[in-house]
This record gives C-alpha cells, structure tokens and sequence, in this order.
C-alpha cells in the first residue's frame, strides 16, 4: 500500500513568518497536531503542538520559524506505508510531509496508519470476527483453513500471521463475518486445527 492512497492531500500549511498563536489556532480548527511549513512554494520545516507548547502566554510574540523542526523527515508518495511507519518509529515523530519532485503533496500521520492497518485487516468492518490458529508442521495449513471457512459460506476479510514476543511459533489469524465464530471454532477443531482463540 502506497502513501499517496493514505496521506491527507493538499494539508493546512504555515509560513516560518507567521505567528505560533496564529499555527495554533489552525491546528486547533482543523484538529491537527502538526502543520509543514512553507516558503517561496518549498518545504522548510515542520511545527507541532509539541514545538508551541515551550512558548504558550507568549504565542503572538514568536513565529513558526523559531520553534519548528527543520528539514523534517520526509517520504514520496510512491513510499510504501510499511517504510513510513518504519520511519514514524525510527525517529520517534508523529507524521512526515509527503513531497513530491520537491514540492508538498500531502502529510501522513500516525492516525493515517493506524486506519491502514485496520482496513488491511479488517477490523473495521462491523460484525467481523477473528480467529487466531497455532499451526504445526503437519496437518491442515491455513489455506484450506480459509477454503473451509469460505465453503461454510463466510467472507474471508483479511488474513495474516504475527509472532508473540515470548513464542518463536507463528500465529495465523482469519478475520472474517456471516458465521457464527463458536460454531466455526468447533469445526475447525474438529478437522484439528489448534484454535488459540477467537475476538469480536
């Protein structure tokens, strides 16, 4: 998934000129919690909530220039969301603008990627459920797993594998909806899957 399927277009943008009351007020309209800032048409830095608090009762007296992060890290839109996640870990910030050819296409945020992984698994559709298999080296894998579950007439909504810190065996989940999840426990116990659990 590309960040240009994800990033907000066209975000609210600041002037290093302009006044910390007057960036505050725009992150308090729109409910951002950053804004880039931009002269002459380029990307010149970045400023949060974060970067205004140190001067708050004094907002009117100080501009954007002199308490934004400077050549903020940045991604393209044809980065993936993976590596921008990555990124958002790495350093420990809360959204990059997204350039493109240099010029300011977008910003993606830690909400932004939070609704990624959520539609990528799933989760976000009502009435879903998921049930998380442990598998083992032989026996049913998790193909015919989900094969089942489709011929028992359920719509498979995403599937994946993640690892427990403290487990080197991998779990594999099926997030799904139109079956009852106990009844499908059962049945799949019963073709021996090792069910570890189910979430609504």
């Amino acid at each position: 998934m590309l960040i240009s399927h994800r990033m907000t277009k066209d975000p609210v943008t600041v002037a290093p000129e302009d006044s910390l009351a007057a960036a505050q007020a725009k992150m308090n309209c729109g409910g951002f919690r950053r804004l880039p800032v931009v002269a002459h048409g380029k990307l010149v830095g970045i400023v949060s909530d974060r970067d205004v608090r140190p001067h708050w009762g004094e907002l009117e007296h100080w501009t954007v220039g002199i308490a934004m992060t400077r050549e903020p890290k940045t991604v393209a839109p044809t980065t993936t969301v993976e590596e921008a996640a990555s990124l958002l870990l790495e350093h420990k910030i809360g959204g990059l603008p997204v350039l493109d050819d240099g010029h300011l296409v977008g910003i993606i945020t830690i909400t932004d990627m939070l609704r990624a992984f959520l539609d990528v698994t799933g989760a976000l559709v009502k009435g879903a459920a998921r049930i998380d298999l442990v598998l083992g080296e032989t026996g049913p894998g998790l193909a015919a797993a989900a094969q089942f579950i489709a011929d028992e007439g359920g719509e498979i909504l995403g599937v994946g594998t993640y690892r427990e810190r403290w487990d080197e065996s991998p779990v594999y989940y099926v997030r799904l909806r139109y079956l009852d999840p106990d009844r499908l426990t059962g049945l799949l116990k019963a073709k021996g899957y090792n069910v570890l659990g189910v979430h609504l």
